[in-house]
């Protein structure tokens, strides 16, 4: 029996490669042809409510219902995303993983720290860009501004004087301040709380004079008059709040700072059931009711083939690259 094996090994591998690379693609592919048999994990590496979770949520629901597949919303924070992302990275790359990435995850934690437990490009698999939710520049409703040249003006002139608050170091919220700091030439000083949360309620409170926050958290305090929207930090205007003016019109073309998520898995899963995800996925991110829940929630949705969004992904790890180094900023 052994010399039988045996001979059977020596005759593969003395085959030509051509010839072999089918034999070996073949376990990956009768993987996809019986896939799913049971239901999918969705890491999500942040805490329940926040807009990834939301947008998880809305998606594990709609494969669910029209896709045949049952996915099931894992919630798994903590160290700033590193514990679910890493979950995630070391998941058998077997199509019964799905994972949230973000900007947070997979650009910025990447080169804030030094010694990631993963690899954006090694170990994930894009499948497709999801959302992007614009931040928006506020200000506490008794700063003498209404506009960002104004406040840009104030800020030159108190140089060092202005405190602006964010969801904590290392986040998309510090380094839209960043940005916008360096483009306008105008010296800040960084406030960071655990959340979005208690940096808004920071904000309203008198504590801090601005931040760049989330649209979807900040809309109805800016409906209620609690804080001053000045203008949203993507690159065209948002159909939530179509009347804000963005900061590339106010005098810096080419600014943005968004907030993405996009839908991923281990890398290695079979391309057959990656290229599913992502049809079912990009059917669902073009539903007219699904687009009008995103704009609902301040967010656009993103459809992209794999191959956009790992070109996205290498693009935003450069931006971040030269943003962590030109601040200086260290993990907490």
């Amino acid at each position: 029996m052994d010399r039988t094996v045996h001979a059977v090994a020596r005759r593969i591998t003395s085959l030509p490669a051509a010839l072999l690379v089918p034999l070996l693609v073949l376990p990956a592919a009768a993987a996809a042809q019986t896939w799913p048999s049971k239901p999918l994990r969705y890491i999500v590496p942040f805490p329940p409510g926040g807009g990834a979770d939301l947008v998880a949520r809305a998606v594990a629901q709609k494969l669910t219902e029209g896709a045949g597949l049952t996915v099931v919303v894992e919630n798994r924070p903590g160290a700033g995303t590193l514990v679910g992302a890493e979950a995630a990275a070391r998941s058998a790359p077997d199509g019964y993983t799905l994972f949230m990435g973000s900007n947070t995850t997979n650009a910025i934690n990447p080169n804030l720290h030094p010694k990631l437990p993963y690899d954006t490009l090694k170990d994930f698999a894009p499948v497709t860009r999801l959302s992007a939710f614009p931040n928006i520049l506020v200000v506490h409703p008794s700063m003498p501004v209404k506009s960002v040249k104004e406040l840009i003006a104030l800020g030159r002139a108190r140089p060092g004087q202005l405190n602006y608050g964010s969801s904590g170091t290392g986040t998309p919220a510090q380094l839209a301040g960043v940005m916008f700091s360096d483009a306008a030439g105008v010296k800040m000083v960084h406030v960071p709380y655990k959340g979005s949360s208690p940096a808004l309620s920071a904000l309203m409170g008198g504590e801090t004079q601005l931040m760049f926050a989330s649209l979807g958290s900040s809309l109805s305090f800016i409906k209620g008059g609690r804080l001053r929207a000045l203008a949203v930090t993507s690159a065209k205007r948002s159909a939530a709040i179509p009347e804000m003016p963005t900061i590339a019109e106010s005098g810096f073309p080419g600014f943005e700072a968004i907030t993405w998520h996009g839908l991923m898995v281990p890398a290695g899963t079979p391309m057959p059931i990656v290229q599913r995800l992502n049809a079912e996925t990009v059917k669902i991110l073009r539903q007219p009711d699904f687009v009008a829940w995103m704009l609902s929630q301040g967010a656009d949705a993103t459809p992209s083939t794999p191959e956009e969004f790992t070109a996205f992904l290498k693009a935003e790890l450069a931006l971040y690259a030269r943003l962590v180094k030109q601040s200086g900023m260290k993990p907490d």
